[in-house]
C-alpha cells in the first residue's frame, strides 16, 4: 500500500496537477511541423524539463537531428532500484479541425474527460507519473531512483530514436522501465500490453506515360497507371484475407495456446467492437483466425492512401501519368521489418504488368516486441493496478508499436512494463482525442503504487 500520505497528496493536489496538464497541452508540438526559432517541439520540451527540475529531479534538453529529447534524473540511493519512465511530448497533427468541438490545443473539461490533442497520447499518461513523482517528493522523498525520458519525434517513426538511446544508454540504464502509452482492454480492465506489432511502411510509385494523356485517343494502347497499381494492391490479398507476398508469413510466431485460452475470457464483443468503429461488421485480416488474434498476433497490410489522376470537380477524361499508394504493413514477433519489405519488393517484381515502372521508397521500420509476462516488474505493476483500479491487470497484446519498446529490449537489455491507463473510446489520433479524468486520478495512484512497490521488492 502506498503511504496515506503520498495518497492524500494526490488527492488534493488533483485540480492543480489538472491545471499543469492543462499548460502542457497548449503547445501544439506536432514532430512533423518545422517551427523554427520558436519551434512548439522545442518550446514544449524545455517547458517539461523545466518542470522536473521544479519537482527535484535534474533535467536537460538534448538535442537530436530534428526534435530534441528529454532526459531527467534523481538518484536517492545506491542500493535502492532504478525505475526509467518513459513517454513522449510529440503530438500527432489535429487535423481535421472542423471535427473538433473545442479547440485542439485550449484544452477543455467536459462530461469528465479532458479534451485536447495530447491528452491521452501521450502527455496526460506521462502526466500521471509526474504527479506520482510529485507525490512521493513532497511527503519524505522519493523511495527509488528515477529517470524521465521524454521523446519528442514518436508521432513521427522515432526516426532518431535508435542512435539516441545507443548513444545514451548509460544515462537510460535502469533496472525498470515503465511506458504508459497504451490503453485499458476496456474501461474497468486495467491491462499490461506485454507484445507489440512492428511497422514497415513503404510508398509505391507507378509510372506510365511521361505526361498526362488523352484517355480518348490513347486507351486501349497505353497502361494506365492507375489500373495497374489498383491490380497490384487488390493481389495483395486473397480471398481468405491471407496476405500473397512470397515469404511473407516465414517468421510469424504462433500462439500459444494458454494465451488463445486467456484471450477468450476477455469482454470482448464482436458486435459492438464493429458498431463502435462505423461499419456492420469486421471484415478484416485473414478468416482463419479470432477477432483478437487477428489485432493482436497477425500480420497485417492496410493501404493508408492512395492517390493519381485528376480528382478535382467535374470531369476531366485523362490516363494518369502517375500513380501512388502508400502501405502499412504491420508484423508480429519473429518477423522483420527488413525482410517484409524485401517481399514487397519481390511482389511488385513479379506482379508489375507492361507498359508501367514501380518505384518503391521505405518511409518507416520497427520491429515488433514480444515481453515477458510474468516478470518481477510485471507482477508490481499489476497490484498497482489493483490497488489503484480494484483488480489486478489483464495481460494482454497491442496490434500498434511503440518503436522504444523494441529498443529497450535490445539495446538496454530491458523488458519495458507497458501500463498504460487510456480507454479504447479516446480517439487518438482522432479529433476530440481525451482522456478520462478518472483514469487520469486513478492512473496517478497506479504510478505512485508502482513506484511502492519496486521500493519494496525483494
Amino acid at each position: 500500500m502506498i503511504p496515506d500520505s503520498v495518497a492524500q497528496y494526490l488527492t488534493d493536489n488533483r485540480d492543480r496537477h489538472l491545471e499543469s496538464l492543462k499548460e502542457y497541452l497548449r503547445f501544439p508540438s506536432v514532430a512533423n511541423v518545422d517551427g523554427g526559432d520558436q519551434d512548439p517541439c522545442g518550446l514544449c520540451a524545455r517547458w517539461l524539463a523545466d518542470y522536473l527540475e521544479r519537482l527535484g529531479l535534474h533535467a536537460e534538453v538534448l538535442p537530436t537531428s530534428n526534435k530534441p529529447n528529454v532526459l531527467a534524473t534523481l538518484h536517492v540511493s545506491d542500493s535502492a532500484p532504478t525505475l526509467l519512465i518513459y513517454g513522449h511530448y510529440d503530438v500527432q497533427p489535429p487535423d481535421p479541425l472542423d471535427l473538433w468541438e473545442s479547440d485542439p490545443f485550449e484544452p477543455e473539461i467536459r462530461d469528465g474527460y479532458i479534451y485536447a490533442r495530447g491528452a491521452n497520447d501521450d502527455k496526460g499518461q506521462l502526466f500521471t507519473h509526474l504527479a506520482a513523482i510529485e507525490a512521493w517528493m513532497q511527503c519524505g522523498g522519493m523511495p527509488i531512483n528515477i529517470k524521465v525520458f521524454a521523446e519528442g519525434e514518436e508521432e513521427t517513426g522515432s526516426p532518431d530514436l535508435e542512435r539516441f538511446v545507443t548513444e545514451h544508454a548509460e544515462a537510460l540504464s535502469s533496472d525498470v522501465i515503465a511506458v504508459s502509452d497504451s490503453a485499458f482492454f476496456a474501461d474497468e480492465v486495467p491491462s499490461i500490453t506485454y507484445a507489440l506489432r512492428g511497422l514497415a511502411y513503404v510508398e509505391i510509385t507507378v509510372t506510365g506515360p511521361s505526361a498526362d494523356i488523352h484517355s480518348g485517343e490513347h486507351g486501349g494502347a497505353i497502361a494506365n497507371p492507375i489500373n495497374a497499381l489498383t491490380a497490384l494492391v487488390a493481389g495483395m490479398h486473397d480471398d481468405q484475407g491471407r496476405i500473397t507476398l512470397p515469404g511473407f508469413y516465414d517468421d510469424v510466431a504462433e500462439l500459444s495456446d494458454a494465451e488463445r485460452n486467456a484471450w477468450a475470457d476477455l469482454p470482448f464483443n464482436a458486435d459492438q467492437y464493429a458498431e463502435s468503429m462505423g461499419v456492420d461488421a469486421l471484415g478484416g485480416g485473414e478468416r482463419a483466425f479470432s477477432d483478437l488474434e487477428r489485432l493482436w498476433s497477425r500480420p497485417t497490410l492496410d493501404c493508408n492512401g492512395i492517390v493519381g489522376g485528376y480528382t478535382g470537380p467535374g470531369s476531366k477524361t485523362i490516363i494518369p501519368s502517375t500513380a501512388s499508394v502508400k502501405i502499412s504493413m504491420r508484423i508480429v514477433p519473429n518477423q522483420r521489418p527488413e525482410r517484409i519489405v524485401e517481399s514487397m519488393r519481390e511482389y511488385i517484381s513479379n506482379n508489375t504488368p507492361p507498359g508501367v515502372t514501380c518505384e518503391m521508397k521505405v518511409h518507416a521500420g520497427a520491429r515488433p516486441v514480444l515481453m515477458g509476462r510474468d516478470s518481477a516488474a510485471a507482477r508490481a505493476a499489476s497490484d498497482a493496478f489493483e490497488e489503484a483500479f480494484g483488480k489486478p491487470a489483464a495481460m494482454i497484446r497491442c496490434g500498434a508499436s511503440v518503436p522504444v519498446t523494441e529498443l529497450f529490449q535490445r539495446i538496454l537489455g530491458i523488458d519495458a512494463v507497458m501500463m498504460g491507463f487510456g480507454l479504447p473510446g479516446d480517439r487518438l489520433h482522432s479529433p476530440n482525442e481525451r482522456f478520462a479524468l478518472k483514469q487520469f486520478t486513478r492512473g496517478s495512484a497506479a504510478a505512485a503504487a508502482f513506484i511502492n512497490n519496486l521500493a519494496s521488492a525483494e
